[in-house]
């Protein structure tokens, strides 16, 4: 597993200790993923580029007018985490930022709080619980300089889950498919974005180094404060995503 090589590519430097990390982290995700479903994704060369490059993407060469840059002490949150995708190598590699991990199963929890302890990372944490519930609790409301999320959902609903997070003037970068600069998600999605309070700030696409799967990758600037109605209770924005025609 050629983690320098493969992570150079994209114009992030790592040190010896960060590239063990990452091996570290790579081996843990197969171990558990054998007995829990982690990832499809196993093969060393694969989970280097479709995982831990395309989580780092956003602040790679990859995306030479990115509009975000990470400091010390910059508070991120993942929303939808899964296996640590993509703060988990966001942390390896940036460790000034702080870090919250978000995952609706229990499974994964304990997963990345074993990843967290074996790596001894610091300042982050990795929660229990629903994208909507906890965007209720004043200590995570509006909170974040910068939220992600690569979970496979439509724009209208990701949106509504992620956006009550970022404080006015954070951001969140979506992790999408290719897809999105053609088809009807663009569009349709505009509608809820600016309701939550968020406005499309740069839309790239982008490829990851020795691999045909493109990605698009959206920055969403929060403007202004989301309204105390959203996110609504939850199931509502998967059941009834707002902006979007049925």
């Amino acid at each position: 597993m050629d983690v320098l090589n493969c992570i150079g590519k994209i114009g992030i430097s790592l040190s010896d200790e960060q590239v063990k990390a990452f091996v570290r982290y790579y081996e843990l995700l197969v171990e558990w993923n054998s007995f829990m479903n982690l990832t499809a994704i196993t093969e060393p060369d694969e989970v280097l580029i479709k995982h831990f490059a395309d989580s780092l993407s956003p602040f790679s060469d990859l995306v030479k007018d990115a509009p975000l840059s990470i400091k010390e002490g910059t508070r991120l949150i993942d929303v939808g985490t899964g296996a640590g995708f993509p703060a988990m190598p966001l942390k390896i590699a940036f460790p000034q930022l702080n870090v919250t991990m978000l995952d609706s199963l229990g499974k994964r929890v304990k997963f990345l709080n074993e990843v967290i302890a074996q790596l001894g990372l610091k300042n982050v944490q990795a929660i229990h619980g629903r994208a909507e519930d906890l965007a209720r609790d004043p200590s995570h409301r509006e909170a974040y300089d910068i939220v992600v999320s690569r979970a496979v959902a439509h724009m209208s609903i990701l949106a509504e889950y992620c956006l009550p997070y970022a404080k006015c003037g954070g951001s969140l970068i979506a992790y999408k498919s290719r897809e999105y600069l053609t088809g009807d998600e663009k569009v349709q999605s505009e509608k809820a974005i600016e309701l939550l309070g968020g406005r499309t700030e740069v839309v790239r696409q982008i490829s990851l180094p020795d691999c045909d799967a493109d990605r698009c990758l959206v920055f969403i600037k929060k403007i202004s404060k989301t309204a105390k109605t959203y996110p609504r209770k939850a199931g509502m924005p998967s059941r009834a995503p707002l902006g979007k025609p049925f």
